[in-house]
């Protein structure tokens, strides 16, 4: 069953990067109803698929290719559901077939025997919290990207397709700060909730983690404050934002790959 799923989602997410990439190649800059339906059908089938594994196994745990791959389904998630109502269906063309690709991956290492032990209710919410804000952050660094390439492109003149299948500059600045406003909010339940709920950060390993993630939480924090009070926008919005996203990513995943693939040890 899980495996008849998994290829379905895979499927899914790829054809729903195809009809994306039909629909740009014909310079459609409309909301991407039909794409970003199809990839919610593949983030349900991907879902499911963690879901049965978790039963399977008895608990939820995330490993390095886990976490890849949950957090890849939120990110699917997010983009399709706000291509529904905004024309950001562009992002799908990568964000899709990532999605399916880190599918793929987690199914070919065999999760049942990934080995790590199942999270109790409050590492399992600090876990949650983590991941959302990860997820809902990565959003708004594509639009970063987004943002970039627009910006460019006006400045060298260049009135291509580029811009004729992106939403407008204004609409994507605005999303992007939406986004690293809820993103910074769960971050910051999510490092509280790690220091309730983790008894000890030598012990397992996370100093390294929480300072990477603080050091994100504080840019993210200050580029939220000079935009309310200096208008800050444009390149050092970008900067600033691909910056924090790098030294998050790092964090998370830096550490997960160093402590579990190469040191062998959990989280």
């Amino acid at each position: 069953m899980t495996s008849a799923l998994s290829i379905a989602a895979l499927i899914a997410y790829l054809v729903a990067t195809g009809w994306q990439v039909q629909r740009l190649a014909r310079a459609q800059r409309g909301n991407a109803r039909g794409p970003a339906w199809l990839a919610l059908l593949a983030v349900a089938m991907h879902t499911t698929v963690h879901v049965q594994t978790w039963l399977s196994s008895g608990g939820i745990a995330l490993h390095f290719f886990t976490a890849l791959s949950v957090i890849s389904l939120v990110v699917a998630a997010l983009v399709a559901g706000i291509a529904l109502v905004r024309p950001v269906g562009a992002l799908g063309v990568v964000v899709y077939p990532t999605a399916a690709a880190l599918l793929l991956l987690f199914r070919s290492t065999r999760p049942e025997l990934h080995g790590l032990p199942a999270m109790d209710w409050q590492i399992q919410l600090h876990a949650g919290l983590a991941l959302m804000a990860y997820a809902a952050l990565s959003v708004a660094a594509w639009l970063a990207i987004m943002l970039w390439l627009q910006e460019r492109a006006l400045r060298q003149r260049r009135l291509d397709s580029l811009l004729r299948v992106f939403p407008p500059l204004t609409q994507v600045e605005a999303m992007m700060f939406r986004l690293i406003g809820a993103g910074f909010a769960l971050l910051t339940l999510a490092l509280m909730s790690g220091v309730v709920f983790v008894e000890n950060l030598f012990a397992q390993h996370l100093v390294h983690k929480t300072v990477l993630s603080l050091l994100a939480w504080g840019i993210f924090g200050a580029l939220l404050f000079g935009r309310m009070q200096y208008g800050w926008r444009g390149r050092r919005a970008v900067r600033l934002t691909l910056t924090a996203m790098i030294l998050l990513g790092m964090a998370f995943f830096g550490s997960k790959f160093v402590l579990e693939l190469i040191l062998a040890r959990g989280q």
